[in-house]
């Protein structure tokens, strides 16, 4: 089943993330994941069980890093009654602005 999600990962240590953001970058690019990097976390398209096999990497990624702690939020969607990517999405509401 594939799913679309927004994650933000915020390791608990420092002001400084960017570092660690790259390397959850780089884990989901290695696993072929397709990504969108925003401001505030990355929109994530896969397998659900890739994405989720990834996050795991992700978090065991960071604590190897050296942060003791770490805070996810996700939100997530499915849809088994078609395929929809995170373009499709995105196009939908750019063509109802336009």
């Amino acid at each position: 089943m594939k799913v679309i999600a927004d994650i933000c990962v915020i390791p608990l240590t420092g002001t400084s993330l960017s570092g660690f953001i790259a390397r959850v970058e780089e884990i989901f690019a290695a696993r072929g994941l397709k990504t969108i990097l925003h401001a505030y976390g990355t929109n994530v398209e896969g397998e659900y069980d890739a994405v989720f096999s990834a996050l795991k990497e992700a978090h065991e990624a960071i604590h190897q890093m050296g942060a003791p702690r770490i805070s996810t939020t996700i939100r997530l969607g499915t849809r088994i009654d078609r395929e929809q990517t995170m373009e499709d999405k995105i196009r939908s509401v750019q063509e109802k602005l336009a």
